[in-house]
């Protein structure tokens, strides 16, 4: 079998509370390859590791350690608030309904920053997936315009020297186009979502991302061959049942996004 990246996603977000210092460090001594994470911006333009701009009741407690109401969901815009204020919402100690096996701990939504550094420090050769989440109609409400947003990322992965072991994905390809004009020799992932096509989603775009990283229940053998044959790499999302691993594996994508990178590994070791 051929060698296959373990990325794990939000570090390890079967295991521990998503976009953690604690999950990524997990991770990494687990043996994944890359850490996957999603990142946002601050009031004060500091890039920031959460999965979306705001605090998610589902996963985070208000500064006082309340239960975030329902109506309340998208109030704590992380892009009105100082990155200060941020960090004093804990997002680990609530239980996560889809994971049961993720072990609840205090924790905050660390900068990129000081993820890089932890993670270098554990494993100098580790790889960084980020996502670069964005949408349109949260423009200058939720996150900066796109080109500020990617000139931001980059400036952090520069100052942290690991543009050679990093590749920047998104599904907004508003986004793609800005990373390929500023820093055109970094590695690109597109990321294709559930309700899209690959390469319908592909011919959209003016040039080649070294990536391809759709929705798991998009491929089959043949579009895996097929994408390879033209150069892509293949690395699906998010693959956590045993039987969903092991067919991936028989499709022989490069890397596999996983919640469960310990199961990944698991397999990949009795193989």
């Amino acid at each position: 079998m051929t060698l296959i990246a373990v990325h794990g996603h939000r570090g390890c977000r079967g295991l521990l509370p998503e976009n953690t210092i604690e999950a990524f460090e997990k991770a990494i001594k687990l043996g994944v390859h890359a850490i996957e994470m999603d990142l946002a911006i601050s009031k004060d333009h500091k890039v920031v590791v959460s999965h979306e701009p705001f605090m998610s009741r589902r996963i985070c407690l208000d500064q006082n350690g309340q239960v975030i109401p329902k109506k309340d969901d998208m109030y704590y815009n992380l892009y009105a608030m100082n990155y200060d204020e941020i960090k004093l919402f804990d997002c680990g100690l609530k239980a996560h309904p889809d994971y049961p096996d993720q072990k609840n701990i205090k924790a905050y939504k660390p900068l990129l920053d000081e993820v890089i550094f932890k993670a270098i420090d554990l494993n100098p050769n580790i790889r960084f997936n980020l996502e670069i989440k964005a949408k349109s109609k949260y423009d200058g409400i939720y996150t900066p315009n796109p080109e500020t947003f990617v000139r931001l990322v980059i400036d952090v992965i520069e100052s942290c020297n690991v543009s050679n072991q990093t590749n920047l994905q998104s599904f907004d390809l508003r986004i793609l186009k800005q990373i390929k004009k500023q820093a055109p020799n970094m590695q690109i992932a597109l990321l294709v979502d559930r309700d899209q096509k690959v390469y319908h989603k592909l011919n959209k775009i003016e040039f080649k991302p070294e990536i391809i990283s759709p929705y798991f229940k998009l491929i089959s053998k043949d579009l895996v061959k097929d994408l390879q044959s033209k150069a892509f790499r293949v690395i699906p999302w998010t693959v956590n049942d045993i039987s969903d691993l092991n067919k991936m594996l028989a499709f022989q994508v490069d890397g596999i996004i996983t919640d469960y990178p310990n199961r990944l590994i698991d397999i990949l070791n009795k193989n």
